[in-house]
């Protein structure tokens, strides 16, 4: 459902004044009205919003861990367009019963990622209603050179960071948003594009892909898979590869390089695990390696909003 709106959202606003990159990637690219006072940077502007009932548990997880991912899953919106965030807008519907200490306690989880991150929280709205709690937040940032998408070309290393699946264990609800490495790779080298892990590696690997009309050939052996993932399987009935291949939520990163950028992020230390994981190709789709040069396709799973996806890597 979600990718039929955007593009059905996509053709309705067209003759509308446009954005330097709207609807489609992981944030809107704003030019400033005034090019003499941009500085050669570029507005990032992204909005998330979770819902109780449907993105979280009120009743099993903590208000305050809940507020600290609100924030956090937006920011790693910002991180994935290769951008520094500045400030926030939090708009909170709040139910009636209780609703300054279910807001006190969100904050509380909020304004800790924003003083870790360095996030302004500038400004938003509270209101209260009879129906579940419902938490907004709109992200500003800047970027000199914002990541796409759709700028993967044939030849380039694929790359992702930290470890895959077994989120829902717990890791969900304060993952780490890569700001930092971001910040670190845009001084180092030049990401051609790239796209954070929501709803599962293969299923936003895709979407990355298919934005740059490209495909990938994976060594899945090399994908890194987390321990969450390996204590997961054990009761799951999946194995940890196919936790790592589709479970949401990890909101790490998945970039691609030159080759030769490729051979300087294999030798940098980058204070977290950054592993490549196979090579941008012309033909479309995922393959995996069966031989030394034999390929065979395999198919995105993930979390598809309004559908369940049930295609899995072996």
């Amino acid at each position: 459902m979600e990718q039929s709106f955007l593009a059905y959202l996509r053709g309705r606003t067209r003759q509308l004044p446009q954005v330097a990159v709207g609807i489609g990637d992981d944030a809107a690219v704003i030019d400033w009205p005034e090019p003499s006072v941009s500085n050669g940077l570029q507005q990032i502007a992204c909005t998330d919003q979770i819902i109780d009932g449907v993105d979280f548990r009120s009743d099993e997880q903590s208000l305050v861990d809940i507020g600290f991912k609100s924030m956090a899953i937006n920011l790693s919106d910002i991180a994935a367009m290769g951008a520094r965030p500045a400030s926030a807008l939090v708009t909170l519907a709040l139910p009636s019963d209780n609703a300054t200490e279910i807001a006190g306690e969100v904050y509380e989880g909020i304004l800790e990622a924003a003083q870790r991150y360095q996030v302004a929280v500038a400004g938003g709205d509270l209101s209260t209603y009879d129906g579940p709690l419902s938490i907004s937040i709109t992200i500003l940032g800047w970027a000199e050179q914002p990541w796409l998408r759709s700028g993967a070309e044939e030849g380039d290393a694929l790359f992702v960071t930290g470890a895959l699946g077994g989120s829902l264990l717990g890791r969900h609800l304060r993952p780490e948003p890569r700001v930092e490495l971001a910040a670190k790779l845009n001084e180092t080298v030049k990401v051609h594009a790239a796209i954070d892990v929501s709803d599962g590696f293969s299923l936003d690997l895709d979407r990355m892909l298919a934005a740059s009309r490209m495909g990938a050939e994976l060594s899945l052996e090399s994908l890194p898979i987390s321990d969450a993932a390996h204590e997961f399987a054990k009761t799951s009935g999946r194995t940890p590869l196919q936790h790592a291949w589709s479970d949401g939520e990890d909101f790490e990163l998945i970039f691609c390089v030159s080759s030769e950028d490729a051979e300087v992020i294999e030798k940098t230390d980058w204070g977290v695990p950054v592993t490549r994981v196979g090579k941008v190709v012309g033909r479309t789709g995922l393959w995996k390696r069966v031989e030394t040069s034999k390929f065979e396709r395999v198919f995105p799973q993930g979390f598809v909003h309004g559908e369940t996806d049930t295609a899995a890597a072996e």
